[in-house]
């Protein structure tokens, strides 16, 4: 009976109600009716079609609703964040009772600048991740005051089970029971440290986001019939690469290094090896180590700590390809043609030996400055010619549509006890590019080499924009006053490309940029290749990193699998089509929280330096423009609130159409983009906000 309801609200162009489904099913007992009524319920359970107000069934894709998580923001406003596809912006009043968090059914009302605006009709679950705040007692009784202001709840605290903690502890707990909508009552499960404890402000976030830091007793158990070194049992069947010139890049303070390379010149072509630590030999399906390593999904990389996917002895030891010391690998050694193209490849189980462990810092000192450092002499010949091959691969990458962004990420610096004492753009030079080059072709090349033997695999996708975003993204920049020729009826990786190279000497160009990726669909995990829009390739997947995210080390489990042990039959072919799409949504959500976690801990550690800047003056730019003011973001990346009420200068309002602050007197206001001199008038870490006020003329508006 699904599969008729389905076809009927298919074809219909408005809703239905129950004795219309009925009727045109030719259902006529009443056991029928009953039986209709209680697959609707089901399908309408399982969110296959949606219950109108006037309790009428349509299908969600025939209807401009859509499912999805809000993610609020502490002002109020919020997005749903819709997988596969673009988020829509919430303003507050069309909130309907949803706080963070919440799994929602939104209505899409209109386009607003590049996002489309919606209303929230219906929350379809609320599941608490752990809940962290700071303990306080109000007439003898403990509440919880939330870490995340996001979530609007007040939680009352069972005071037999507080486990001892004082006012200002913070704590994890657990809910208990419900009292309404938005009061619940709860039992602290974990003390976590007082709040001005060295740490605890980071730890706690890492528990809001539900990411595990300590490992179970049985993991460590395991690790305990895992070897420290290499064993000689274990080199069988594996070619020895030991006498390769092989060696590492990476920051200087990296411990889990999964990635080294190789190369040499084979008349005009290249010989390009990829050299990446072979996790999954150690990592056994089905055992503890592996169920947690799948249950964290990635590893989680904050200010002053990497909360890891595998445990110290695996991620910094025998998995890591450190320098001296044998290693296993899986080796991805292709034959590069003066083109960029790879002509002749080989994946192969291997033991290697990394001859050195270089840093970006150095390696750019040779690339970029022909600095030699102490102990990189016998190398610089190699990396020269890495440099020149990275180059050969950009270019390739480009000619087909390759979408660099080209953006600045902000890195965090603490001192030894965490309090952060500087923030500062990341660098990303030549030897950053050279890795990131050659990393994306050795994914390229395992992904195609299973894509065409028609296995069942996992394939990292990007999707393609959808043409309404984009045709809103042209409409903002026709209010900016800038003309880009494009036809966005044929979206093509080659279009973004050509749209950001007409933008690029636009004083904005770095705000664009980032707007014209928020255009742009999310990149997941999927067991079906649909290719990967930014990188515009037809084929990719994650093959370089399995010490820190799951998805390479199940690829890696695939290629012995299907390579190395034959396993090619119907029962291994039957699981992975089964298991595949399971892991591939568990394993972007992971990926979805670690985001959000390191951003978290970025945004609070910010909001820590800036308090030490209070009264301080700098020059930034307007990054987004809303109805209550305007944030702008310094050069560092750091980004501040300016509230439209501390312009005194003019009376401002919101223009929607413009998307800017508009004076009642100037005319013109504040825009995307603009330059301004802004004083720090607030920062709280607790909140993660900073405060801006706009300083004219040496004075305070």
């Amino acid at each position: 009976m699904q599969d008729k309801i389905m076809e009927l609200l298919k074809k219909s162009d408005k809703a239905l109600s129950v004795y219309e489904i009925n009727d045109a099913l030719n259902l006529e007992s009443a056991s029928e009716l009953k039986e209709l009524l209680k697959e609707l319920n089901n399908m309408e359970d399982n969110l296959m079609l949606y219950r109108t107000k006037k309790n009428n069934y349509m299908l969600f894709n025939n209807s401009h609703l859509k499912i999805g998580d809000l993610i609020a923001n502490k002002k109020g406003f919020g997005f749903v964040d819709i997988e596969g596809d673009t988020d829509v912006f919430i303003a507050p009043s069309n909130l309907n009772g949803a706080i963070h968090g919440d799994k929602v059914i939104v209505e899409i009302t209109s386009p607003k600048g590049i996002d489309l605006e919606g209303r929230i009709v219906k929350i379809v679950d609320r599941k608490f991740k752990q809940m962290v705040g700071e303990i306080f007692y109000k007439n003898n009784m403990p509440y919880l005051k939330l870490d995340d202001e996001r979530v609007k709840l007040d939680i009352q605290i069972d005071k037999n089970k507080t486990m001892n903690a004082v006012s200002g502890h913070k704590v994890l707990v657990k809910i208990t029971n419900k009292v309404n909508d938005y009061t619940y009552r709860a039992e602290v499960i974990k003390v976590l440290g007082h709040k001005n404890d060295p740490g605890v402000d980071i730890l706690s976030i890492t528990y809001e986001m539900g990411v595990p830091d300590t490992f179970s007793d049985a993991v460590l158990k395991e690790l305990d019939s895992i070897k420290s070194e290499v064993d000689v049992e274990d080199l069988k069947g594996r070619e020895d690469l030991t006498n390769e010139v092989i060696f590492t890049i990476d920051g200087d303070d990296t411990k889990d290094i999964d990635d080294a390379i190789s190369i040499e010149k084979i008349g005009d072509n290249y010989r390009l090896g990829v050299h990446i630590a072979d996790v999954s030999y150690y990592v056994k399906e089905n055992t503890s180590l592996d169920n947690e390593a799948y249950e964290r999904g990635t590893s989680v990389y904050l200010a002053d700590r990497v909360i890891p996917m595998l445990p110290h002895k695996l991620s910094n030891g025998i998995c890591s390809l450190n320098p001296g010391v044998v290693r296993l690998a899986m080796s991805c050694i292709m034959e590069i043609d003066p083109k960029g193209n790879v002509v002749s490849y080989d994946i192969k189980q291997t033991y290697i030996k990394s001859r050195i462990q270089m840093t970006y810092k150095k390696v750019n000192m040779i690339l970029c400055d022909n600095i030699i450092p102490n102990g990189y002499e016998e190398y610089k010949d190699k990396l020269f010619q890495m440099e020149e091959l990275a180059g050969i691969l950009r270019k390739n990458k480009e000619n087909r549509g390759y979408i660099d962004f080209d953006l600045d990420e902000a890195k965090v610096i603490v001192d030894d006890s965490g309090k952060c004492v500087d923030v500062k753009l990341r660098e990303r030079s030549k030897g950053e590019m050279l890795i990131e080059d050659f990393m994306i072709v050795a994914n390229e090349t395992v992904a195609a080499h299973i894509y065409f033997m028609d296995l069942p695999f996992i394939y990292r996708v990007h999707g393609e924009p959808s043409v309404e975003k984009i045709n809103n993204f042209m409409r903002f920049l026709n209010i900016l006053g800038y003309k880009v020729k494009g036809d966005i009826s044929k979206l093509t990786p080659h279009l973004m490309q050509d749209i950001l190279k007409q933008l690029k000497d636009k004083k904005e160009f770095y705000l664009l940029s980032t707007l014209l990726l928020r255009s742009m669909q999310k990149a997941i995990y999927d067991s079906n290749n649909i290719g990967h829009f930014g990188i515009a390739s037809k084929c990719y997947t994650h093959f370089t990193s399995p010490i820190r995210r799951y998805p390479d080390t199940t690829v890696h489990r695939l290629l012995r699998k299907y390579l190395f042990e034959n396993k090619i039959n119907n029962e291994t072919i039957s699981f992975y089509e089964k298991e595949l799409p399971i892991l591939a949504k568990h394993t972007s959500m992971c990926e979805r929280r670690a985001i959000e976690c390191e951003r978290a801990v970025d945004d609070m550690k910010k909001a820590e330096y800036m308090q030490n800047h209070i009264g301080e003056e700098f020059e930034g730019v307007v990054s987004s423009v809303m109805n209550f003011g305007m944030f702008i973001e310094l050069p560092n990346l750091i980004e501040g609130l300016v509230r439209i009420d501390t312009l005194k200068d003019d009376y401002y309002t919101y223009d929607e159409n413009t998307f800017s602050l508009i004076g009642r007197k100037n005319k013109r206001g504040y825009r995307l983009g603009d330059m301004v001199k802004v004083k720090v008038i607030a920062a709280s870490k607790e909140k993660r906000t900073i405060d801006f006020e706009v300083v004219k003329n040496g004075n305070t508006e």
